[in-house]
């Protein structure tokens, strides 16, 4: 697990894949998951329990999910990119 938003949660998997004697393995895909809380009986969004990064690629991935989750949002229309402070404050240290 990455990261919880409000009512969601990112999840980083990795796929590997070995040889056909189960030797060399390989990192072959990876991939990022968002899912939603959903009450049982409303089916309305809950909120979900904090995420608490334990090792230094787990505090990585918790730090840049709020970028990954702002660029989706502006790729599928419901914020503005003047809107997306992460992103923003991001590329700004770049500059720096």
């Amino acid at each position: 697990m990455t990261r919880a938003f409000n009512t969601s949660v990112e999840i980083y998997v990795e796929v590997f894949a070995n040889d056909i004697k189960g030797q060399q393995p390989r990192r072959c895909n990876h991939a990022y998951f968002t899912f939603v809380a959903v009450d049982d009986k409303k089916k309305n969004p809950v909120q979900v329990p904090p995420v608490l990064p334990l090792s230094n690629e787990e505090q990585q991935l918790y730090e840049s999910a709020a970028r990954r989750r702002e660029l989706r949002l502006i790729l599928g229309g419901r914020i503005k990119p003047k809107d997306a402070t992460e992103l923003r404050k991001f590329f700004a240290e770049l500059e720096q």
